[in-house]
């Protein structure tokens, strides 16, 4: 029988493109052997050491999130540059199936033989970020590419996880009024590197440029980031539809992830991501395991039914379950 790993490492270094959809297919399966081929796998590409730079978009649902990657994907696949976009669809929760209509959406980047367009169901995942899009993150590089964008849904948890996973994190924003401005939560303007307000055309120019001037006075007032030169996080106004300014905001990416690698930030900020994985992979792995036991999973429900019933306390309940998984 062909070992996976053997047979798909050498063609997805070499830029293979149906050995890198294989592959991502593998690495999102949950089956036991398809996980052990998949941690072969990315073992055997590891060594490579080719690096992508990593940008995680997000931004509410009709901001034009597909507009923009295919225009500003495009502009980069212009420049010479090899760009994949992992654009994580909403799971069905009753069915587990996804919509996946990015493909559908970016008809002219997905023609392009320097573009690669992987849609992937979040499997019910915390916030819409499938759990194993950081290891198609993984192959994406091993196969070449110069940029992976991380599309996310933009609800929940979804910008914290793409956060850890990215060296830049965009918040794509419509343009707003005051009140609209209020709604944005402070932890995600926290987390973004640079915030680009689109639909800067037409009638909604003028509105687009005050949303940029009332995000860059916000910004302003966040606390100064170790990370960030100086003028960053920055406000910038885009248009995807007229393609006009998504160069400068290019220009932007390349200047602050320069100073990064120039002053250390960059390789200290994977460093720190690739500890926060395997932590992340530990829990789960703790976790999995609770499920499969049938014995642990017998007295999880006999405590579980204690603690609805009133019999015993959580924190009680807990403790004896935790006791019993160390004997």
């Amino acid at each position: 029988m062909t070992d996976p790993a053997a047979e798909l490492a050498p063609r997805i270094l070499a830029g293979e493109r149906r050995a890198l959809a294989r592959a991502i297919t593998l690495v999102e399966s949950g089956r036991a052997d398809h996980r052990a081929q998949a941690t072969a796998l990315l073992e055997r590409l590891a060594s490579a050491g080719k690096q992508a730079l990593r940008i995680g978009l997000s931004g509410t649902p009709g901001v034009g999130k597909s507009t923009f990657i295919e225009s500003f994907g495009m502009m980069l696949v212009g420049q010479g540059l090899k760009v994949a976009v992992l654009a994580v669809d909403p799971s069905s929760a009753r069915s587990g199936g996804s919509i996946l209509g990015d493909k559908t959406r970016m008809e002219r980047l997905s023609r392009e033989p320097n573009a690669f367009i992987r849609p992937s169901p979040s499997q019910a995942q915390l916030g819409g970020v499938a759990r194993r899009t950081r290891e198609a993150v993984s192959l994406c590089e091993a196969a070449g590419f110069d940029v992976v964008l991380i599309e996310t849904v933009g609800v929940g948890q979804s910008e914290t996880l793409v956060a850890e996973m990215t060296d830049l994190f965009i918040l794509l924003m419509a343009p707003a009024g005051g009140d609209e401005l209020q709604g944005v939560k402070r932890g995600i303007m926290e987390m973004a590197d640079m915030i680009l307000v689109n639909k800067a055309d037409g009638d909604l120019k003028p509105a687009a440029l005050r949303t940029m001037s009332d995000y860059a006075g916000a910004l302003r007032l966040l606390r100064k980031r170790p990370q960030d030169p100086e003028g960053f996080p920055k406000a910038v106004a885009v248009s995807a539809l007229a393609e006009e300014g998504l160069k400068a905001a290019w220009e932007d990416m390349g200047a602050l992830t320069a100073w990064r690698r120039e002053n250390g930030h960059f390789d200290r900020r994977r460093a720190e991501q690739a500890r926060h994985w395997f932590e992340t992979e530990v829990r789960e792995g703790l976790l999995a395991r609770l499920q499969s036991d049938p014995a642990i999973r017998a007295q999880m429900q006999a405590l579980g039914s204690a603690v609805a019933e009133g019999q015993t306390a959580p924190a009680a309940a807990a403790a004896e379950m935790l006791a019993a998984l160390q004997r």
